[in-house]
């Protein structure tokens, strides 16, 4: 027999194997020694109350054996043979949409202009250490794209979008484990996910597609309205369907759709600052305890607030974790957060940032389209000068923040390339900086604690999601106007974080296969 059963229990039964059993014999009325398997199939943290509470949904095997299915990567053909598909950018978007352009007996031709994910590493260490940016292997560029060693959350809201499970089930069969398949915001680390990613491509050229790494696209050749191919820097590629699967952060290619005349729109985005704390300050606040027990994880946060009709909220949130340099281009300063699969660092960081409207972006009106990504350009650089023109980024202590002092000095920080005490309004625009300001006090509010000058503000979080939107067609889900093209993922505007992305590029490319 098999029953499911919905459970609440303290964090030290839940996470002490026997007693958890115990627990639910308890809770089903049944002799423990009948209980063969208990299958958990979801799994929360409640920090409401004082006491903090696991929630549980589990399958019960009752005198009848159990053995978890073994989850593999899907089942596909060999398309080597078969027609091609070009798929710009190796990020979740354009790595999901390969996968299934192969499950529909079609060939992807993936054109990446980074690193593979071993060889990204030599260039993340540079800019970290020597502060040397690489424009085509860094944070956000290479196979992975910027998932890749920036956390690897899987918790999404976008479930309209597509299939989440579907999503989940094939990172578990390349080598994610099962608990993201069960807890309510699940997340695979940084330390995991290169394996992960280096599995994908390893199936992707077993079954046929083919990977191009350091290949930059620098022109796009049509025909009237359809795509015929592309200019790269390894030669032209030609093509009548292209997946451009870019992330949010190509700006030239932005400025090349621009240019070329295919239409793509500015898109509003939220802009801010890293915030980082201790994470046993905030384990106090969201679990209501002097000290964390063994049996919680390193707790994360979520805050939104409302100061003058715009949103001010927490993105990114990586509890145990890491501020990350991740710049794109020489000459700009921009911040993102990650932890490891075990969040064990002593540090709990999060992007801070403001809802932006497209007045916002009047200053840089003749940019056109790219009104809002030059907005952003001109805060990295701004950033940049006020560091000292390094990686080095400006900061201020949380209170000295909010009370507009300059810090006398500044707490030990994750941030590898370092920081420097800067006075903010000098990097963000005055909307931002006062927004935030209103922001965090009422933070404190919802959180006592949480404005302390422990925690240090980093400038700045500007790469929240992509800055264009390039249209396409609801049904056909090509471009608008330019046949053969398929905009797809989070730099097309239509997802926003790993899941999503990944979702969109399956869509994509099944509707590409029905054509």
């Amino acid at each position: 027999m098999i029953r499911e059963l919905d459970l609440r229990l303290p964090p030290h039964i839940a996470g002490e194997p026997g007693d958890f059993k115990t627990a639910v014999a308890r809770k089903a009325g049944i002799p423990e020694a009948d209980i063969r398997h208990v299958e958990v199939m979801r799994r929360s943290i409640d920090a409401r109350q004082r006491d903090v509470m696991i929630q549980l949904r589990v399958k019960i095997f009752i005198k009848e054996d159990h053995s978890p299915d073994e989850m593999r990567p899907p089942e596909a053909g060999d398309v080597r043979l078969a027609r091609e598909v070009v798929v710009v950018g190796m990020g979740p978007a354009g790595l999901f949409a390969a996968v299934e352009l192969i499950r529909q007996g079609l060939k992807p031709v993936i054109i990446e202009r980074g690193k593979d994910v071993r060889e990204r590493i030599a260039d993340l260490k540079g800019i970290n250490v020597r502060h040397e940016v690489n424009p085509d292997s860094n944070y956000c560029f290479g196979e992975g794209g910027a998932g890749t060693y920036s956390d690897g959350k899987l918790y999404t809201r976008s479930t309209k979008r597509g299939n989440v499970a579907e999503v989940l089930e094939w990172l578990v069969g390349f080598g994610a484990v099962r608990d993201i398949l069960v807890d309510a915001h699940p997340h695979i680390g940084t330390n995991k996910l290169p394996g992960i990613i280096a599995a994908m491509r390893a199936w992707i050229l077993a079954h046929g597609g083919e990977v191009r790494f350091h290949t930059r696209v620098t022109g796009i050749r049509l025909d009237g309205d359809q795509i015929r191919g592309l200019e790269t820097s390894q030669g032209h590629v030609p093509a009548t369907r292209v997946i451009l699967a870019t992330g949010h952060s190509a700006r030239d290619i932005f400025e090349l759709l621009h240019r070329s005349g295919i239409a793509i729109a500015l898109k509003p985005l939220a802009i801010g600052v890293r915030v980082e704390h201790p994470q046993a300050l905030i384990d106090s606040i969201q679990y209501h305890c002097e000290v964390r027990g063994p049996y919680l994880p390193p707790s994360p946060y979520s805050i939104v607030k409302q100061v003058d009709g715009r949103g001010v909220y927490s993105f990114c949130m990586c509890p145990g974790g890491v501020i990350a340099p991740c710049a794109t281009s020489p000459g700009e300063i921009v911040t993102n957060g990650w932890s490891s699969s075990r969040r064990a660092r002593s540090t709990a960081n999060s992007g801070i940032v403001v809802e932006l409207r497209p007045e916002d972006f009047a200053p840089f009106a003749d940019a056109g389209p790219l009104a809002a990504m030059a907005y952003q350009q001109a805060i990295e650089q701004a950033a940049w000068d006020a560091g000292g023109r390094t990686q080095t980024a400006p900061a201020q202590r949380l209170e000295d923040f909010v009370n507009g002092r300059v810090s006398r000095d500044l707490p030990a920080t994750s941030y590898a390339p370092g920081i420097t005490s800067v006075e903010l309004t000098s990097v963000l625009p005055e909307t931002i900086h006062r927004a935030l300001v209103t922001g965090f006090r009422l933070f404190d509010r919802s959180k006592k604690g949480y404005l302390t000058n422990e925690a240090v503000v980093v400038a700045p979080e500007t790469r929240t999601s992509s800055p264009v939107s390039i249209p396409r067609n609801p049904e056909t889900l090509e471009h608008v106007r330019i046949r053969g093209l398929f905009p797809c993922g989070e730099g097309a505007g239509y997802a926003g974080g790993i899941v999503s992305a990944a979702m969109d590029g399956i869509k994509v490319a099944r509707q590409l296969a029905s054509a």
